[in-house]
């Protein structure tokens, strides 16, 4: 069974970065692709960010282009978000995602296989 555990959440003023870490207990991470989905209170949840095995394919969702990046240490098991210039509408539990076929349909939640716990984040105005 692949674990996936977020951690780096926590809350932060707008305008600042946190970088999220999700690692993941599998010996053929490097053949996951990996995503990052987002659930605000009330809300669905949505997708945010995905990369490819390799790391040389990403996407990202159009609110949070320019601001996040998703990258991955292959060596570690480990893939990354950084998320700066905060806005308070980035509020979320912000989950990891893996997808042991190695799709590169990123956008649907179903996609994924496995999900991790999730991490916090608020981001106060």
């Amino acid at each position: 069974q692949v674990q996936l555990v977020e951690s780096g959440g926590g809350l932060v003023q707008a305008g600042g970065s946190l970088r999220l870490s999700c690692a993941a207990s599998v010996r053929t991470f490097s053949s996951y692709t990996m995503g990052w989905f987002r659930q605000a209170p009330g809300k669905e949840r949505e997708f945010v960010a995905a990369i490819n095995w390799s790391g040389d394919s990403t996407d990202y969702a159009d609110s949070v282009k320019g601001r996040f990046t998703i990258v991955r240490e292959n060596a570690k098991n480990t893939v990354y978000l950084q998320m700066n210039s905060l806005k308070p509408e980035d509020t979320a539990v912000y989950y990891c995602a893996a997808d042991p076929r190695g799709s590169t349909y990123y956008t649907p939640d179903r996609t994924y296989i496995y999900w991790g716990q999730g991490t916090p984040v608020t981001v106060s105005s």
